[in-house]
């Protein structure tokens, strides 16, 4: 079955959005909760940073990137894999050996990302614009750190933004204001994965299992026991990281998006479901300053990286 398809989502207002849970989230100990023949395990909604980074409709929102003061735009997010040339635009396969298709995003969104909290933390002016294009799409930042990977910090918006400002402004409210952690500092640096996703092919699903795991993000919308809408959001690869099937994505979505009640095979019929797919990359602090080798001397930086850079 396919869901309408929209090349973007529907003009909203610019709300800030957590991707995804706490890597590997034990599931013991919490609900259990059955779907016909099936029982599955949700996690708890007592703890737990997947209850926190959801958004709303209305004053009780989270933060409204407009209201930011940390840059000129607004948008994207995401997380991993390089190919071998880290600056070069990325390819993945699309069902035959030998053909490949060009991917929008690309590692050098990493790397100005990276300049941008660079130039932050060591208070120097923000950077030039970068090459790369400035079409607008929604968009994830994502910060992990250590060998684990760790999150850190992600926040995007699925409002279309130009990606030169969309990339700046989420770069720093993802490092500095997910509630979830304390702001990044410069000591963490080189122990940092950045990751870039865009957002793209928005469909309306028919029902709260029309996705596919691995391949599909879904955002949900629901109303709460409150009577208040809420909604919330993982990116495509949070249900495969965490080895959930799609109940227990969809329960603990819920979850994540502050629904405190017993959930019932009813209650998920009732939700919205929007599906999306997104193109995603991700660096480390090592690969970006060997990108940006020229701009250091002797492990000194003499200039902010990007006024080298692209000039």
């Amino acid at each position: 079955r396919m869901g309408k398809r929209r090349c973007v989502p529907p003009l909203e207002p610019k709300l800030a959005a957590g991707c995804c849970g706490v890597k590997k989230p034990k599931l013991s100990g919490s609900g259990t909760h059955s779907h016909g023949n099936q029982t599955t395990t949700v996690p708890s909604s007592s703890s737990g940073p997947l209850q926190n980074h959801q958004h709303t409709d209305g004053n009780n929102g989270r933060e409204n990137v407009s209201d930011l003061t940390l840059g000129p735009g607004n948008s994207p997010i995401t997380r991993m894999n390089p190919s071998s040339g880290a600056l070069s635009p990325l390819t993945r396969p699309n069902g035959t050996a030998n053909s490949t298709k060009n991917l929008v995003v690309t590692a050098e969104m990493c790397c100005y990302c990276f300049d941008v909290l660079y130039c932050h933390l060591y208070g120097f002016p923000q950077p030039r614009l970068p090459r790369f294009t400035n079409d607008p799409y929604p968009l994830f930042v994502t910060w992990k750190t250590g060998r684990d990977k760790r999150l850190r910090g992600c926040i995007g918006t699925f409002s279309a933004m130009n990606l030169h400002s969309g990339l700046r402004e989420y770069t720093l409210t993802s490092a500095l204001k997910d509630s979830r952690f304390p702001p990044l500092t410069r000591e963490e640096l080189p122990k940092l994965f950045c990751s870039v996703s865009l957002l793209t092919n928005f469909e309306d699903a028919s029902d709260y299992l029309d996705w596919e795991v691995g391949i599909h993000g879904i955002r949900i919308e629901f109303i709460n026991e409150k009577g208040v809408k809420r909604t919330a959001t993982y990116l495509p690869e949070v249900a495969k990281e965490q080895d959930w099937d799609q109940i227990q994505t969809i329960d603990s979505l819920l979850r994540k998006g502050g629904f405190k009640a017993p959930i019932t095979n009813d209650f998920r019929k009732t939700i919205k479901l929007t599906r999306y797919r997104s193109e995603k990359v991700t660096i480390s602090y090592a690969e970006y300053m060997a990108s940006r080798q020229h701009c250091f001397q002797n492990g000194t930086l003499h200039a902010p990286p990007l006024y080298n850079h692209y000039s």
